[in-house]
């Protein structure tokens, strides 16, 4: 048998008993030439030309591959910085201690009026008004706002006023179509108090918030403090899971980031703004979907002073929606609030480049973490079926890696979650957090689609959440939870301040 190979000269057969290696060429005899090679050698694939550093790619691979680079890249960037804000409040203990109310609040300085709005809410809002009139702040009232065509919620006020006559007043408004911040500035005509709270149908409030509130706000100079709030019922669905721990982040600790930053969309409840900045600002927008945010928006804008408290054993507790469409109307309308606040483009009027740079951004998060989501199937896909060059395949697997980083976190604030509110989180949890990573993502995007759509079409309809009371558990064990929260943020503090 003849051996060739590609860039030797043929190989002899050889006789001897001991084969010599089938690599070896044999060198030809003194005056002989060489025999010129009649194969034509195996075609080698250029990747690269022959200075080996510009890829040998055409045109159309070209514009293909560095999209894909370039979309990875985008998609990095947005997991790392949303992983960023998430992690905020754990960089140190300085800013754990920064994120608190005081331990030994001041003697109340401010009077106190809390709105309360609410639409079909009589399953729930007698008990929200009962809790709010048990607080232990020396003065305060609570304006309770029904409309004029819902007489089933009106009626569960009345009676809750007769209970609370010197705490609670009962306004009317008939203005048509309704929503939540043309509810807020009717009541507003009947505030006496220098500092305005809000709050939602269905909250349990602390019965000590107002102090802690009204000592953060002479600690600190501040024209708007945000409280805490959280959704409770993780373990109804997995959509709820998530949705829970959305709210955990967010006031836990992206919404200090903001803050920090001095652009800040505000909370829609547990949010209380002194009064003269409220006649500053005429009130709430009632033609925003997202009234909260565009408040927010204006009163950074203004350089008004804004500062988030949270602990556990404080926050206003509250439920989920209780089902997917209604949590689907929920975010559209979310997102289609902050488009519109986008379009308004008060943030413009920030005074540095990069505070405007941040709110432009800050502002389309919605849009962009849905498109992130739309998104990551499709990446999965791609990678598993699309043949790429080595470099190109390499870089499309970097928003993965922020991307589990993330998921990690999220495990890892679930169980603080169940630590600090008492509520036992089972193995099943954990599986339901990574199995509904992506079918979630997927969820937020068809809702900032239909945003948009909504948007498009000049429709600004305001679609309400309904609401169940699933949220609310028994005043013992709610007690308990706060304790073990309080005790909680105290240990941490310890442990960070010892080290």
């Amino acid at each position: 048998m003849i051996a060739t190979s590609t860039g030797f000269a043929p190989l002899r057969l050889r006789a001897q008993a001991t084969p010599e290696p089938l690599l070896t060429p044999v060198a030809p005899a003194p005056g002989q030439q060489a025999p010129e090679v009649t194969e034509s050698p195996m075609p080698v694939q250029q990747t690269a030309p022959s200075g080996g550093v510009i890829p040998d790619w055409s045109v159309g691979e070209w514009f293909g591959y560095s999209g894909i680079i370039a979309l990875a890249l985008v998609l990095t960037a947005i997991a790392v910085t949303t992983l960023w804000w998430m992690l905020h409040a754990w960089r140190s203990a300085d800013d754990l201690r920064a994120t608190q109310f005081s331990a030994s609040p001041r003697s109340s300085r401010h009077r106190f009026t809390l709105l309360v709005p609410g639409r079909h809410e009589e399953e729930v809002m007698g008990q929200t008004l009962d809790r709010l009139a048990q607080q232990d702040h020396p003065d305060f009232e609570i304006i309770a706002i029904v409309g004029h065509d819902d007489p089933g919620t009106e009626l569960v006020v009345r009676e809750a006023a007769a209970r609370h006559p010197d705490l609670i007043t009962v306004v009317v408004d008939d203005s048509v179509p309704k929503n939540k911040p043309k509810a807020l500035n009717r009541a507003l005509q009947f505030a006496t108090g220098d500092i305005i709270g809000v709050f939602d149908a269905e909250d349990e409030v602390h019965p000590g918030l107002l102090t802690v509130v009204d000592s953060k706000f002479q600690e600190t100079g501040a024209d708007v403090v945000q409280g805490g709030v959280q959704l409770m019922n993780f373990e109804t669905t997995w959509w709820s899971l998530r949705n829970v721990l959305e709210y955990y982040f967010w006031f836990r600790s992206r919404l200090h980031f903001h803050a920090r930053s001095k652009f800040i969309p505000l909370g829609g409840n547990t949010v209380f703004v002194t009064r003269d900045r409220l006649e500053w600002s005429r009130g709430w927008d009632d033609q925003c979907l997202a009234e909260d945010c565009e408040l927010g928006v204006r009163l950074s804008s203004d350089g008004a002073k804004v500062v988030v408290a949270y602990n556990p054993e404080y926050v206003t507790r509250e439920e989920t929606p209780p089902t997917l469409t209604s949590l689907y109307k929920q975010r559209t309308r979310w997102n289609q609030g902050f488009l519109q606040v986008l379009g308004k483009g008060e943030w413009k009027k920030l005074p540095t480049l990069r505070q405007r740079m941040y709110a432009r951004y800050l502002l389309n998060m919605p849009f962009i973490q849905a498109a992130t989501g739309l998104l990551i199937p499709i990446s999965i896909v791609f990678i598993l079926l699309v043949k790429v060059p080595t470099v190109v395949a390499l870089v499309t697997f970097l928003p993965l890696i922020p991307t589990v980083v993330t998921l990690v976190v999220e495990a890892a604030g679930l169980a603080e979650f169940g630590r600090v509110y008492g509520r036992k989180v089972r193995v099943r949890d954990y599986a339901r957090l990574v199995l509904g990573l992506v079918p979630y993502q997927v969820f937020l995007a068809a809702a900032a689609v239909r945003s948009v759509v909504r948007q498009l079409r000049g429709d600004g309809s305001w679609e309400k959440t309904e609401h169940t009371g699933a949220h609310r558990g028994s005043p013992a064990a709610d007690g308990a939870a706060r304790d073990r929260g309080s005790d909680e943020l105290i240990a941490v503090a310890a442990s960070e301040e010892s080290k």
